[in-house]
């Protein structure tokens, strides 16, 4: 077995996968990682199943080993600068990191997170049928916890396959999409407006349970308590102050604050990838036009083999390098991003499967 070592990292950067899923009503949440077509586009360059077990790269930089041999790797998601020993390599495609080679990952532009996958999915104990992360709840494998400089994850060796890259369109530019509901007639025709027409920015307090919206305040109309019921990813929650929290996937599996609607399936990748701080707007669609998109959703991700295309040899890495120079530079910046507490970690077996989005609670 060949070894990645997390050389540097930053906060908010965690080994995820599609989720555990068909355990809500018990109250586990599902987890997993929050732009699910970036986890499938890494994780499909390497030959794994499109929801196998990666690691989720928060906004800033991060640096990873190989020991013991050959890993090879793929990396998708937010725009950053990215290097092998100093060599620039592409986002979106496959590598071999060589023995003593170490992969340099700068802060994300234009997004928030970036899938790193491994080449024959990561070695851990699956947790309730998944090895994602959930440090409130200590679950998670082979670190119940946000990744830390000197951790080490157990690798099969590079195989040696031919590198490919992937065809993905760039995410659209408009508004994030939603349908209303189910509580918005806790609110005011004119509340609604208020909250459709207007700008709103993801407050730096937010974090993997949910991100806290800047904007207008939206006041209910019989307060804000309501019989607590189920929550899905993407329901927008008003609590008590008047500022709007979308539920993202370490939520609670059910809460007791009007919800005034919730983004698309299709649109929550794109959500999760705003930027602390970056403007945005709501839109809303029909309820048919958000199942119409969440098929087509599906059938990208099941498609996604299909896009995939050969690089020319000379990109490919060396089986054996030198150690690489110093790579401090990309994580001297103050975060933004809220630290989690540090959970005893956990090892076992290889975990490699693949989960359906679609699963019932």
């Amino acid at each position: 077995m060949s070894k990645l070592i997390v050389s540097e990292i930053g906060p908010a950067s965690s080994v995820q996968d599609g989720g555990r899923h068909g355990a809500q009503r018990y109250g586990l949440t599902p987890s997993g990682a929050m732009d699910q077509l970036a986890l499938a586009a890494a994780n499909v360059l390497v030959g794994n199943t499109p929801f196998a077990a990666a690691i989720e790269i928060g906004p800033f930089g991060a640096a990873f080993t190989a020991r013991e041999g050959a890993v090879r790797v793929a990396v998708a998601g937010a725009s950053r600068n990215t290097d092998i020993s100093g060599r620039a390599v592409a986002l979106d495609a496959s590598m071999t990191l060589a023995d003593g080679q170490t992969l340099t990952l700068g802060f994300a532009r234009g997004g928030s997170f970036s899938y790193l996958a491994i080449e024959g999915g990561i070695t851990g104990e699956p947790m309730f049928g998944s090895l994602a992360v959930n440090a409130r709840a200590g679950l998670g494998s082979p670190y119940p916890r946000p990744l830390q400089a000197g951790d080490q994850l157990q690798t099969p060796p590079a195989s040696g396959a031919p590198e490919r890259r992937i065809d993905l369109a760039a995410p659209p530019e408009g508004p994030i999409r939603l349908v209303m509901g189910p509580q918005d007639d806790e609110f005011g025709e004119e509340e609604k407006k208020l909250f459709l027409d207007s700008e709103w920015k993801i407050s730096a307090t937010s974090d993997r349970m949910g991100y806290r919206l800047e904007g207008p305040i939206i006041k209910h109309l019989h307060g804000h308590n309501i019989v607590s019921d189920g929550t899905v990813n993407g329901s927008i929650q008003v609590p008590g102050n008047g500022a709007p929290i979308v539920l993202m996937p370490d939520r609670g599996t059910s809460g007791g604050y009007p919800k005034i609607a919730t983004v698309i399936t299709a649109d929550l990748g794109r959500f999760a990838q705003i930027p602390a701080g970056k403007s945005f707007r709501f839109k809303t669609v029909s309820m048919a036009e958000a199942q119409a998109e969440a098929r087509n959703f599906a059938q990208l991700l099941r498609t996604l083999p299909d896009r995939l295309r050969s690089m020319m040899l000379t990109s490919r890495a060396p089986l054996s390098a030198p150690s690489t120079p110093e790579h401090g530079r990309y994580l001297r910046q103050p975060t933004r991003w809220p630290l989690i507490k540090t959970i005893r970690s956990r090892k076992g077996i290889q975990h490699d499967h693949h989960r359906s989005q679609l699963r019932s609670r």
